[in-house]
């Protein structure tokens, strides 16, 4: 019997567990691809690496740059050598099936792309991790996704053989290096070497699942938000062509880890779509940045509004005339920061709203478009709407909750029970509060959820609590959001202490570190107060609102 996807096309997957596991039809959001010329003309079978890195071939960019760090320097065509070498591996010395799952772990590098690549073409869904995640949190990942191979980074085994004892669904795991070097712990590249580099692309279909991106829920568990081959190409086709405009030429960089869906998009499919190349940072340090600006001749940059604010007050000292975009993304792009950013450098920085759920940005503007203070429109594709609690859209000027819809929507692996929240009526509600102005300019006014954001990390108050609360010396505590200037937000934990335990500087240090070894290190709170009681409802409920309305007062 052919499986069929939810638009009755057959997929290619033999495996079926990403497919038997998205949401019914009902649960889905409307997907619309009439928005531009370029989506309209999809075909019904598609594949991501086709897309980007067979066709480069066909195109002419065989010979040229797509991927470089340090001194290293990949072409399109190295890069589909060693794809393709991987692919073989896959399927010919661990067994995989179309649909199976492959966990990626490793920074930005160009094996982890090769890696990436080498699973789309071989039929498989890539799962890639946080570098910083921790072994208990591989274990989720892998279970939840119920993941059977791994390819992992050699400076990040440890975590990676600590998770492999938590389970056991992992059948095969292979290591790399950082830029294809090889080396006696790179068990990858050793089975690489006897591959033919040549392998045809599996025709999967433009639904059949590409990737899985987790992310953090206000309750704490990583999510898992599902992305078909189509949906991929549209965050292309729709921000990387009307709003990013990237050229051959383009040579662009980023912060984001690849493992971020604003990474992944940014810094590899947009400018792979457009023949492109990415330059790999060696450090996130804003004076990094901007060293690496001025010696490499990068034209576009992706990260956090963070560090554009750092980074203005350091432009003096750089020559980064090569630079002609910035693309900001992560948490809301403060006015005073683009104007800043805008006076050291003439550069009208691009703020972009998207999720992990939709893959990337959807709603933004051109930096001609662009308006200090606010997020910008609903980019071409796309379509957006600020409504009440009833779905009803509201006037300009009234602050409500942003509902989105395009050519993605939100797909969550096997969760019924929140599916619902961000799907509505066929719309995607992202949680987000805005209100947009007469010329359809939105405006961000708050989050509508306990999320945390910092420094551009999405951070789950509740798992950061959940920790805390395995330490001897927590009774009760609870994580909000602290306003920050240089954050946005940090991590602060109001904690109530156990009999016996004093409320010392020795302890909060002790605390932070605990959650640090725990969890991923950006997650630990950077403050943290200790207190008698903590705020409650007559039936036991925790009110964290309470404390947020005192760290904003």
């Amino acid at each position: 019997m052919t499986n069929k996807l939810p638009g009755g096309v057959p997929t290619a997957y033999q495996d079926t567990f990403a497919s038997d596991n998205l949401p019914p039809p009902e649960a889905l959001a409307n997907i619309d691809f009439s928005g531009t010329p370029e989506l309209a003309a999809y075909p019904d079978h598609m594949s991501v690496a086709a897309e980007l890195l067979d066709k480069a071939i066909d195109q002419g960019f065989g010979d040229n740059p797509v991927l470089h760090l340090a001194d290293t320097t990949w072409s399109y065509r190295e890069l589909l050598d060693r794809a393709n070498r991987i692919a073989e591996v896959l399927t010919e010395d661990c067994g995989l099936v179309t649909g199976n799952r492959v966990l990626l772990r490793a920074p930005n590098t160009p094996m982890l792309v090769a890696a990436w690549f080498g699973v789309l073409k071989a039929g498989g869904i890539c799962v890639a991790t946080m570098p910083l995640l921790r072994a208990r949190e591989l274990q989720y990942v892998i279970d939840k996704a119920e993941v059977s191979m791994a390819l992992c980074d050699t400076e990040l085994a440890e975590e990676m053989v600590g998770a492999l004892e938590l389970t056991d669904s992992i059948k095969h795991t292979l290591y790399f290096s950082k830029s294809g070097s090889g080396g006696e712990a790179a068990t990858l590249e050793t089975a690489c070497e006897n591959k033919s580099g040549s392998f045809e692309t599996v025709n999967t279909a433009a639904d059949d699942i590409a990737l899985i991106g987790f992310t953090s829920g206000t309750t704490g568990q990583p999510k898992g938000a599902m992305h078909f081959h189509r949906d991929v190409m549209a965050a292309a086709d729709t921000f990387g062509r009307y709003i990013g405009k990237l050229v051959p030429a383009d040579i662009v960089t980023g912060t984001p880890p690849l493992a971020f869906t604003f990474g992944l998009g940014g810094i590899l499919i947009f400018p792979m779509r457009f023949g492109a190349s990415t330059r790999f940072l060696e450090s996130p340090l804003p004076d990094q940045v901007l060293q690496t600006i001025q010696k490499y001749k990068i034209t576009q940059i992706y990260t956090a509004p963070t560090a554009y604010r750092a980074m203005a007050d350091m432009i003096d000292d750089y020559d980064i005339s090569s630079l002609r975009q910035g693309v900001s993304a992560g948490e809301t792009l403060p006015k005073a920061t683009w104007e800043a950013f805008h006076k050291a450098t003439g550069i009208r920085l691009i703020d972009g709203l998207g999720s992990t759920e939709l893959f990337h940005i959807f709603v933004g503007a051109t930096p001609e478009e662009m308006r200090a203070g606010f997020t910008g429109k609903a980019i071409p594709g796309y379509r957006a709407r600020v409504v009440d609690d009833s779905g009803n859209e509201v006037p300009p000027g009234t602050p409500g909750q942003l509902a989105v819809q395009g050519p993605t929507g939100c797909k969550y692996l096997d969760d019924l029970d929140r599916q619902p929240n961000y799907v509505k009526n066929g719309w995607n509600y992202p949680g987000d509060i805005y209100e947009m102005d007469a010329d359809g300019y939105f405006k961000y006014v708050a989050r509508a959820d306990d999320m945390i954001i910092s420094s551009g990390y999405n951070i789950s108050g509740p798992e950061v609590e959940s920790v805390l609360l395995e330490h001897e010396a927590v009774a009760e505590c609870a994580v909000i959001a602290s306003p920050d200037p240089d954050r946005g937000n940090i991590v602060k934990a109001f904690i109530v202490l156990r009999d016996g335990f004093d409320g010392t500087d020795e302890l909060v240090k002790t605390l932070q570190d605990y959650v640090k070894n725990e969890i991923a290190p950006y997650k630990y709170p950077r403050a943290i107060t200790f207190i008698d009681d903590l705020p409650k409802t007559q039936t036991g409920k925790l009110q964290r609102y309470r404390l947020r309305d005192l760290e904003n007062s």
